[in-house]
């Protein structure tokens, strides 16, 4: 292993105003007509949208919509039978799987953590390239989480809240320029649910983060998300702003 190290310290910083040049500025993630069929089940259908740098997108639907298909479609946990998505402009199928999800990040609904102790968990992803994170990163990166002095814990031994938390440090340490988030408080009880959202809202205008969050709760959307793209049948039905959004499906139901 090369003793190249990460400096998780250097993050982007975003004020109001930068947001809203983020809001307005270059695409980060694109999908152009993306789509999925199993065995002749349509799980996503032909889904173009644009998902500007800096900019949370929330994605809402009914239960079987293909929330969670089209957000695995994002970084090739699932591969499209049509369709494709861009990076930063750039197709996604020449980009090596490895290196794509280490740019398009994704936090479950429940975190897969590896046995062993939390800093082992987050030193994972670096490890694999090559990469050294410091205890002093580690540390630094679990302060963020707000799981301070949480190195050496063994993972068994943690809370839904506090394993979510870790699931969240071990993806940012990859240092993404987007971030897939499925379902990541729906698991949780109330308090821990909102203290994740918190971290996430932290994470994401902190570092300038792209961010397409699955959500079944509308007032999640609300809070953490400026635009709403509301699923169907695998479709997309609407888009816009999420207080418009949701008002128009509200009112439709």
């Amino acid at each position: 292993m090369s003793d190249r190290r990460v400096d998780v310290s250097k993050r982007q910083k975003l004020d109001h105003s930068s947001l809203e040049r983020g809001s307005q500025g270059l695409v980060a993630l694109q999908t152009k007509k993306l789509s999925r069929v199993v065995a002749g089940k349509v799980l996503v259908e032909d889904v173009s949208v644009e998902v500007r740098a800096g900019e949370v997108l929330a994605v809402v639907g009914p239960s079987g919509a293909g929330k969670s298909s089209f957000l695995r479609l994002l970084n090739r946990l699932d591969e499209p039978t049509g369709g494709t998505v861009l990076v930063n402009g750039q197709d996604y199928r020449a980009i090596a799987p490895k290196a794509l999800r280490r740019r398009v990040g994704m936090v479950m609904q429940r975190p897969y953590l590896f046995p062993g102790t939390v800093a082992a968990n987050i030193a994972f992803g670096p490890a694999q390239r090559g990469e050294t994170l410091s205890a002093a990163e580690v540390a630094l990166l679990l302060e963020q989480v707000r799981l301070s002095g949480y190195q050496d814990r063994d993972v068994i031994s943690l809370s839904g809240g506090e394993a979510q938390r870790v699931g969240l440090a071990r993806t940012i340490a990859n240092a993404p320029e987007a971030f897939l988030l499925d379902e990541p408080t729906s698991a949780l009880d109330e308090l821990a649910a909102r203290d994740v959202e918190e971290l996430v809202s932290d994470i994401v205008h902190e570092r300038g983060l792209t961010c397409v969050i699955v959500t079944h709760d509308r007032s999640q959307a609300i809070r953490l998300a400026r635009r709403t793209m509301v699923l169907e049948s695998g479709k997309m039905v609407a888009i816009g702003p999420t207080k418009e959004v949701m008002a128009r499906v509200s009112t439709a139901e």
